[in-house]
C-alpha cells in the first residue's frame, strides 16, 4: 500500500466515523426528546370533532404530567397534575399498545350523571362549550348497554341497583374513584370513552397534546391537489 492509499483510506475512514458520531448523537437526541419531552399523535378517529379532525397530526407534552422512563417504568416527577378539561393522551384500557385521545371530565372524588345527554358534576349541570352533539337521541343496544351497567353498578350512587339500566345519554351518578379519571370524547355521540370502559388510571396518562404540525382532510386527500387539501388554518394550532 502506497502512502498515499493509506492517507486516503485514513481519511475515509476519518469521515465515516465522524458521520457515525453525528447518527449516533442524533439518535440519542431523538430518544431522549421523543421518550422524556414530545411526541408525535395522529388523529384517527372524529371522537374528539370539531377540537380535533381526522388528519390532524399532533406533537404531545409528555413532560407535563411526568414522563415514564423506559425498562424501569419509573415516573419523572410532573410538571403538573391533569385537571378538569384537559385534553388527555392516554394508553387504552382495553387493547395494549393503542393510545387514545379524550377530555378529561370527572377527577377523583367527583359525582357525575348524564341526564338527557347533558352533562352533571357534583349536582351542577357542567357548561361545555366544546361539546358536540350531532346525534342526540342515539341509544346503544343491549349488549352495550349490559356492558356499561356490569362496570357502573360498583360505582354508582343514590340510584336502586336493581332498576338501573344506563344508556350513552343517561347514566349516573357515578363516584371517580381515587387514582382515576373519567374521560369523554367531545363528539359526544360518536365516542368510544369512559362511559363504555369505564375510568382511566392515573399511570395510563402519557401527555397533552401541544400544538398541531399538520393538517389534511383525508377525504379530500385524492380528489383534490396537495395543497388544496391541506387545513393550513389549523397549522400551529393549541387544541384547549
Amino acid at each position: 500500500m502506497t502512502a498515499g492509499t493509506a492517507a486516503h483510506t485514513r481519511s475515509l475512514l476519518h469521515w465515516l466515523w465522524d458521520w457515525t458520531k453525528s447518527i449516533i448523537v442524533a439518535l440519542v437526541v431523538w430518544f431522549f426528546l421523543r421518550t422524556f419531552l414530545v411526541e408525535a399523535f395522529r388523529i384517527p378517529s372524529g371522537s374528539m370533532e370539531k377540537t380535533l379532525l381526522i388528519g390532524d397530526f399532533l406533537f404531545v407534552n409528555k413532560a407535563l404530567y411526568g414522563a415514564e422512563v423506559p425498562i424501569i417504568h419509573a415516573r419523572l416527577p410532573a410538571v403538573r397534575e391533569p385537571k378538569r378539561d384537559d385534553i388527555l393522551v392516554f394508553d387504552s384500557v382495553e387493547e395494549e399498545g393503542l393510545k387514545v385521545v379524550k377530555r378529561l371530565i370527572g377527577m377523583p372524588g367527583d359525582t357525575l350523571s348524564m341526564e338527557d345527554g347533558e352533562l352533571f358534576r357534583n349536582g351542577q349541570r357542567v357548561q361545555e362549550p366544546y361539546a358536540v352533539h350531532t346525534d342526540p337521541t342515539r341509544s346503544e343496544d343491549p349488549i352495550q348497554r349490559a356492558k356499561m351497567r356490569e362496570w357502573q353498578l360498583p360505582h354508582l350512587v343514590s340510584r336502586d341497583p336493581s332498576s338501573y339500566q344506563p344508556d350513552l345519554q343517561e347514566w349516573g351518578p357515578l363516584v371517580v374513584p381515587v387514582g382515576s379519571y373519567f374521560m369523554m370524547g367531545d363528539n359526544r355521540d360518536s365516542s368510544y370513552d369512559g362511559r363504555y370502559w369505564g375510568f382511566l388510571p392515573r399511570k395510563n396518562v402519557r401527555g397533552k397534546p401541544l400544538v398541531v404540525y399538520f393538517s389534511y382532510d383525508p377525504s379530500s386527500w385524492r380528489a383534490l391537489p396537495f395543497l388544496t387539501a391541506v387545513r393550513w388554518s389549523r397549522l400551529f394550532t393549541s387544541p384547549e
